[in-house]
């Protein structure tokens, strides 16, 4: 358990931007951001990407990727410090008590008791210290973010609705089924005799329902199936859940429509097809999503704009 703790840790705080241990390399200055350096190793520190990950290919292949990598990760570092320094300038400060909040919540995440903690830093090669200078840093530049990429708060639905439709592809979810049927159970010993007794039955059943008598009912009173209780429905499945026989008469069947006697490894079915759901969902099922997704695309673009004007504003000299 505290095994999968250190290794969550550790990703978490990659992700968080912070420094890591990486491997020992021959460091020199790779990029000058307004007089303040970038060292190569802080570079390769914030690649950590293992061989595996930078693909296959020949040796001039892999140098031309790993170049590309080093690049963008210079990119992330030349960001970060044009944003440290703004908050330099602009006075931003974070209070003690919201540092220790988020080396809580930290901790919580991580399902580390807190008398373990600084043994867990300790294996990502951190002290408790180390790590809340590095909480006060991002959150520094989190707060200048916020302050940078305000977005209009007088967005309303008509603005909702439009990027809505203009993604409607991100509002899928699987396309699912509900059935329900009536079981009439063949025992693996039956004889050629007792199956066709039962498929008479059943033939007897499906003509009541054709008649005008409800499904529910003579799935309570005639199923052997388990879901007899709840009238033969079965919940929602997706394609490929049910079987093959099952579920391709399911699948012809419109919705409220009941199929004729489809015989399958358990014995023979009168199925019902209760609900399609197509898999896109309404913008009233994902208004709440919508408007989220809506907010952090204006707040990236606005992001970039203002991460433009810095480095238009700033002097930058990159060495790699």
């Amino acid at each position: 358990m505290m095994k999968k703790g250190f290794l969550t840790l550790g990703i978490f705080l990659w992700f968080m931007g912070f420094a890591s241990i990486g491997q020992a390399v021959v460091d020199r200055i790779v990029a000058v951001v307004n007089q303040e350096v970038i060292t190569l190793s802080e570079v390769e520190n914030r690649l950590r990407l293992p061989p595996e990950e930078r693909g296959n290919g020949d040796r001039l292949e892999k140098k031309h990727r790993d170049q590309e990598f080093r690049r963008k990760a210079l990119d992330q570092l030349i960001e970060e410090r044009l944003i440290d320094q703004e908050a330099a300038k602009a006075g931003v400060k974070i209070s003690g008590k919201d540092v220790d909040a988020a080396v809580e919540e930290i901790r919580l995440r991580n399902n580390v008791a807190p008398e373990d903690m600084e043994r867990v830093l300790a294996s990502e090669g951190l002290t408790l210290e180390t790590l809340k200078k590095q909480i006060e840093k991002r959150l520094q530049r989190m707060r200048l973010i916020q302050w940078a990429t305000k977005v209009d708060p007088k967005t309303g639905e008509k603005e909702f609705l439009d990027f809505y439709q203009k993604n409607r592809e991100r509002y899928r979810s699987a396309e699912s089924y509900r059935t329900a049927h009536i079981l009439f159970l063949v025992p693996k010993e039956a004889s050629p005799e007792a199956i066709r007794g039962i498929r008479k039955k059943a033939q007897t059943v499906l003509e009541k329902i054709k008649g005008g008598e409800d499904f529910a009912e003579m799935a309570i009173l005639y199923s052997d199936d388990a879901s007899a209780k709840d009238g033969g429905d079965l919940g929602y499945f997706k394609r490929g859940d049910l079987l093959p026989a099952f579920e391709k008469e399911a699948l012809r069947l419109q919705v409220g429509e009941v199929s004729g006697i489809v015989r399958t490894q358990f014995g023979f079915h009168i199925i019902k097809l209760s609900d399609h759901k197509s898999g896109m969902l309404t913008f009233e099922e994902v208004k709440e999503k919508v408007q989220a997704d809506y907010f952090e695309r204006e707040m990236d673009a606005a992001l970039k704009k203002y991460l433009t004007t810095l480095k238009g504003k700033a002097i930058i000299e990159i060495k790699l």
